[in-house]
C-alpha cells in the first residue's frame, strides 16, 4: 500500500468534522464549550469522555486514551494509519494522494489482505443469492422463505442466499473466477484438512456485515438433512463474534433515531420484524449476548428490549441480558410473546401488524427478574424467600446509586414479604469483598508489623545500601504514607550522612521495638539479595505510580467540578487536561520501563 502525502494527512486532520466522527460512535452532549459522552473505550455509567471539537481532539478522565481523530479510528475501529486517514478524507470529500511506492510500515500487508477477504465475502453472498433466485438448487430454500412469510424485497435486503450442496461447487467457482488456491485456503470459506470443501453446503445463507456494511461472515440454517440447525463463520481478523450483530449496519440509523435498540434470539426473528417495518432489530452470532455487543448498541441506544423465546434457555439468556445491559448503564425491558411464539411465528401467522403491536409491550427488568424469581422459588415458606431474594442481588449490583439500590430494596421487601431491613442485611453480607492477602503483604510472625510496598522498598534498600541514592534520587520521605516507612527513610538519611551504613547501624537507630524486630527479622533473611536493582526499580515506579494516580484522581474531580463552569472554566478545563495528559505519559512510560 503507497504512503499517503503529508498534505492528504494534513487536510483530512483540519477538515474532518470532530462531532461527526466521533458521534458514530458515541452519542455526545454539549456541556460548557465541551461535548461530552460515555467513553466507548471502557464500561462507565457517567460520562468521563469529552471531544474538543475545535482542537479535534478527544479524551477520556476515566481511561485515559485520547489523541487526535486518526488516533480515534485506530483505536475504535482497528483501523491503520492509512485506512484511517482514508477514511476521514473521503468523508470530508478530500482528494487522496499517495506518494513512493513504499508499503506503511505499521500496515505489514494486513489491510489490503481485509479488504480482499472482505470483497471476497461481498462476491460469495451475492453467488449465494443467484443461486437462491435462478437455479434449481435454491429453489427448496426458496419456498422456505415464502414458507415463513419472508418477501422478495426483504430478502433482497438482506442479500439471503443458498450454499449448494456440492461443497465443492464453491472451490470450483472462484477458482474459475481467479482466486489463487491459496488465498482461498486463508478466506475462511473452506476445510482447513479439506481445502476444496467449502465450510457451508446445503444451507440458507445469512451474510454478516460490520457497522461499515463489509460483508464479513455467514450464518447459515439448515433446512433439511442432519446437522447443526445453524452455522457461523470463524472468527477471523474481521469477524469477532461477540463485537458484532446480525444485521446492525441496517438497524444502526434506526436504533439511534428510537434511542432503543431490540435484541432477538435469531436471524429470522430480526428478518421479521424488519419486514413489518420495526428496523430496529438485531441479534447476537450464535453467542450469549455480550457485553461487547451490548457496548456497540449503547452508542446509539438509551435502552435494549429483548425479545428472546419464552423457553427455559430464552428467559436464562434474559436474565443474563438484563445484568449485562444494566452493568453499562443501559435501560432494559423485556417483550414477552404470548403462545410460545417467536416474532418469525407472529409474522407468519398473524401478519406484520400483529408483531408490530407484539414488540410495544413490554415490561421492566426489575419486575421480569421479581416475576422470574417466584416461578423458580416457593416464597410461601423463608427458605423460599430468602432464595427469591439472593436471585436479585445481582442485579442490585448492577445499580450504580446507592438511592437505586435502597429503593430496590424496599421493592423486593414488598414484592417477597420479607422485612427490608433483613434484605438490606443480607446483601449488605453477601456484597462484602472477600480481602484476600497480596503476596508480600502478610501479618509477619512475632511481629505487629504488616508488610507494604513502602516499607518493601525501604528493607530492599537497608540490604542493598549501595542502592540508596538511586532511592534518594527518586523520592522522599514526604512522599511515603506509611509513618514506619518514613522513619525507615529518615534513618537512612541521617546514617548517609554521618557515613554509618552498616546494617546494624541502621537497625540501631530505630526507636519503634516492633519495627526494629521487624527489620531485624527481615534482614536475616535472604529475600533482598536475588537481583536488588530490580527490586528497588520497581518498588520507586510503584509508588511513582500512585503518587501519579493520586494526582490525577485529584485533577479529574477539579474538571468534573469546572465543567459547567464559563469561559474562566474552560481555561482551567485545558490546562488541567494538559497535565493530566502529562501525568498519563509518565505513567505510561512507568509502564513500559517496569512491567
Amino acid at each position: 500500500m503507497n504512503s499517503i502525502s503529508k498534505a492528504t494527512i494534513q487536510a483530512a486532520n483540519s477538515t474532518a468534522d470532530a462531532l461527526s466522527v466521533v458521534g458514530e460512535f458515541v452519542r455526545l452532549e454539549k456541556k460548557g464549550g465541551r461535548y461530552w459522552g460515555l467513553c466507548p473505550f471502557h464500561n462507565e455509567k457517567t460520562p468521563s469522555f469529552t471531544v474538543n471539537p475545535d482542537q479535534k481532539r478527544y479524551y477520556c478522565f476515566g481511561c485515559g486514551k485520547g489523541g487526535d481523530l486518526v488516533d480515534f479510528l485506530m483505536e475504535v475501529e482497528k483501523f491503520t494509519f492509512v485506512e484511517a486517514v482514508e477514511h476521514l478524507a473521503r468523508k470530508a470529500g478530500i482528494e487522496i494522494v499517495y506518494e513512493g511506492g513504499g508499503a506503511q510500515p505499521a500496515d505489514d500487508g494486513k489491510a489490503e489482505r481485509n479488504k480482499q477477504i472482505a470483497e471476497l465475502y461481498d462476491r460469495v453472498a451475492g453467488s449465494f443469492r443467484h443461486v437462491l433466485l435462478r437455479t434449481d438448487q435454491g429453489a427448496f430454500a426458496l419456498d422456505y422463505l415464502k414458507s415463513r412469510a419472508v418477501d422478495a424485497a426483504t430478502a433482497e435486503r438482506f442479500r439471503l442466499g443458498y450454499a449448494p450442496a456440492d461443497r465443492r461447487w464453491l472451490h470450483r467457482f472462484l477458482s474459475a473466477k481467479g482466486y489463487s488456491a491459496a488465498f482461498l485456503a486463508e478466506s475462511g470459506l473452506f476445510s482447513r484438512n479439506y481445502p476444496e470443501s467449502a465450510f457451508f453446503s446445503d444451507r440458507l445463507m445469512f451474510p454478516i456485515a460490520d457497522r461499515r456494511s463489509r460483508t464479513v461472515a455467514f450464518g447459515a440454517r439448515l433446512l433439511r438433512g442432519e446437522g447443526p440447525k445453524y452455522l457461523n463463520s470463524s472468527e477471523s481478523e474481521l469477524f469477532r463474534k461477540g463485537e458484532n450483530l446480525f444485521a446492525l449496519d441496517l438497524a444502526n440509523q434506526e436504533i439511534r433515531r428510537l434511542k432503543t435498540a431490540i435484541v432477538c434470539e435469531g436471524y429470522m426473528d430480526v428478518i421479521a420484524l424488519h419486514q413489518s417495518g420495526v428496523v430496529n432489530a438485531v441479534a447476537p452470532l450464535g453467542t450469549a449476548f455480550t457485553e461487547g455487543q451490548a457496548a456497540i448498541l449503547r452508542r446509539g441506544a438509551e435502552r435494549v428490549l429483548m425479545a428472546f423465546d419464552s423457553d427455559e434457555a430464552g428467559r436464562n439468556a434474559a436474565v443474563k441480558g438484563i445484568l449485562t445491559c444494566r452493568k453499562l448503564g443501559l435501560a432494559c425491558g423485556i417483550v414477552e410473546i404470548k403462545g410460545g411464539k417467536d416474532p418469525a411465528d407472529i409474522l407468519k401467522d398473524a401478519g406484520a401488524e400483529a408483531l408490530q403491536n407484539a414488540m410495544k409491550y413490554f415490561i421492566n427488568d426489575f419486575d421480569y427478574l421479581v416475576d422470574r424469581a417466584r416461578a423458580l422459588y416457593d416464597i410461601t415458606d423463608s427458605e423460599g424467600k430468602a432464595k427469591a431474594v439472593a436471585f436479585m442481588f445481582p442485579y442490585l449490583e448492577t445499580l450504580d446509586s446507592a438511592v437505586s439500590r435502597d429503593a430496590c430494596a424496599g421493592a423486593l421487601s414488598d414484592a417477597f414479604g420479607v422485612d427490608r431491613a433483613a434484605v438490606a442485611n443480607d446483601y449488605a453480607g453477601r456484597s462484602e469483598p472477600r480481602r484476600e492477602t497480596r503476596a508480600g503483604a502478610a501479618v509477619l510472625t512475632g511481629t505487629a508489623v504488616r508488610m507494604n510496598d513502602e516499607l518493601f522498598l525501604m528493607l530492599a534498600v537497608m540490604a542493598n545500601r549501595d542502592l540508596y541514592r538511586k532511592l534518594r534520587s527518586s523520592l522522599s520521605p514526604e512522599d511515603l504514607d506509611d509513618q514506619r516507612a518514613k522513619e525507615l527513610f529518615i534513618v537512612l538519611e541521617e546514617c548517609f550522612r554521618t557515613d554509618s551504613i552498616d546494617f546494624d547501624g541502621l537497625a540501631a537507630r530505630i526507636g519503634d521495638e516492633s519495627l526494629k524486630a521487624f527489620v531485624l527479622e527481615k534482614g536475616a533473611s535472604d529475600e533482598f539479595s536475588v537481583n536488588p536493582e530490580r527490586l528497588v526499580s520497581d518498588g520507586i515506579a510503584r509508588i511513582k505510580r500512585r503518587i501519579l494516580e493520586r494526582r490525577r484522581s485529584e485533577l479529574l474531580i477539579r474538571m468534573r467540578m469546572a465543567k459547567n463552569g464559563g469561559k474562566d472554566a474552560e481555561n482551567l478545563i485545558d490546562e488541567l487536561l494538559s497535565e493530566t495528559m502529562h501525568i498519563d505519559e509518565e505513567l505510561a512510560r512507568l509502564k513500559d520501563v517496569h512491567e
